[in-house]
């Protein structure tokens, strides 16, 4: 029994329906490239739009880069030192470690990309950090070129910019307008802002959970004793937060059903509904559920809850007080009676006999992945960052993992029910 106030109020959040809405560069490292061409001072611009979308922007430039903006200018934007040479000879011959930097891109920008860049980048000759990088980055890699137009139409600036994209390589198309030269046409680079733009679509597009709508319930339940008490537990509702942050980040609209926890959701793909009591929550799984294509049952809902609720503070009259409980609606196995062909997850924390009862819950509420852990591992469970489980699905084929961090679990949970729709 918990001692603490409860409103047994639902509030609703209007975080999806933000008009600005959250990028998905937000998070992301972005190792960007300028290379020597009149359109590297529009870079300042780029690094700041990118740095405001909330990425982590490192900077690399040719030498000749520096002809038209200065490292001094990016490094200040970008928060972080600018290199333009293989050894920092300023910095004591430090080695700048282009594996490294290629390495720790989750994305590479190249802006702008000049025709000596582009053909470089096309047959290896990695003469400068620049290159060098791009050949050892791992990550998707956009390039915008910029050049005169009769260099952009040249046949030999045509194979470069085929054979970037034949591998793999993602073309920020040039766009039209006043070059450099005086001429008008095709060859100018696209504006920091399309860039972006350009940028953030495509990878939205490439999001495996983009049109999913997925409800994810989280934390605990209240049930009244009294106008101040009630039957709860330790659920921190960390876990189901994170599950809808991720499932949020990689494309679907989530309604997440929270009990009272003090956690928040920013993200705008995140609508929040809040309940107090198992009743409450019951509800709001049955007026979103039908419209959702996966449901996450994260929330530790209480089994029981007080047959009455004294409509007045209980006083200390006796040495003991009985309080008669009834059972609560068992959310997940409703939806298993209704889920048709929902994608349906449910949670089993355990004690005793773990794989049995939690084989035993995928049968009974018709479940299609069930995540299993222990209060007997260390670390798991509730009031812990981290959490130890194992995915069962119906088929029973299951997965231990190793302990990890809430978000790494939300992580792996999510990439699973993105593999269902693949």
């Amino acid at each position: 029994m918990h001692l603490r106030s409860r409103s047994g109020l639902t509030e609703k959040s209007t975080t999806g329906t933000q008009a600005c809405k959250m990028s998905v560069l937000r998070g992301k490292n972005i190792l960007l490239g300028v290379s020597g061409g009149i359109a590297a001072y529009k870079t300042a611009a780029l690094v700041r739009l990118l740095v405001k979308s909330g990425a982590r922007v490192r900077v690399v430039m040719t030498p000749a880069a520096r002809d038209f903006v200065t490292p001094l200018t990016l490094s200040t934007l970008s928060n972080n030192p600018v290199h333009w040479e293989f050894y920092s000879l300023e910095e004591g011959s430090e080695w700048n470690n282009h594996v490294e930097m290629g390495l720790w891109a989750d994305l590479m920008i190249i802006a702008p990309a000049t025709a000596n860049t582009l053909s470089k980048m096309a047959t290896g000759n990695c003469d400068n950090l620049l290159v060098a990088c791009y050949l050892s980055a791992k990550c998707p890699v956009y390039f915008a070129p910029a050049m005169d137009l009769d260099m952009y139409k040249h046949p030999s600036t045509l194979e470069s910019l085929e054979s970037l994209k034949n591998f793999g390589n993602i073309v920020i198309p040039a766009a039209f307008g006043e070059l450099a030269s005086g001429l008008v046409g095709e060859g100018r680079m696209t504006e920091p802002e399309d860039i972006v733009s350009f940028i953030q679509k495509d990878i939205e597009s490439r999001l495996p959970l983009r049109g999913k709508k997925i409800l994810v319930t989280a934390g605990p339940t209240h049930e009244a004793i009294d106008p101040v008490r009630f039957i709860g537990n330790h659920s921190s509702g960390k876990m189901g937060f994170d599950i809808a942050n991720e499932a949020a980040s990689q494309g679907a609209q989530v309604v997440l059903v929270s009990g009272p926890v003090s956690l928040s959701a920013d993200h705008p793909g995140i609508e929040l509904v809040r309940v107090t009591s198992a009743q409450q929550m019951l509800e709001a799984c049955q007026k979103h559920f039908p419209d959702c294509d996966a449901a996450v049952a994260a929330a530790a809902v209480a089994d029981f809850r007080p047959v009455t609720a004294a409509p007045e503070k209980i006083k200390k009259d006796g040495a003991t007080m009985e309080v008669m409980l009834e059972k609560t609606t068992d959310i997940l196995a409703w939806m298993g009676t209704v889920k048709q062909d929902r994608f349906l997850v449910g949670f089993a924390l355990e004690t005793e006999n773990e794989y049995g009862n939690a084989v035993s819950k995928i049968k009974k509420k018709n479940l299609d992945l069930i995540v299993l852990n222990s209060l007997r591992d260390q670390g798991s469970g509730f009031g812990h960052p981290t959490n130890k489980v194992t995915f069962i699905d119906r088929e029973l084929r299951t997965e231990a993992m190793e302990l990890k961090s809430k978000e790494a679990v939300a992580r792996d949970l999510i990439a699973k029910i993105a593999a269902h729709y693949e």
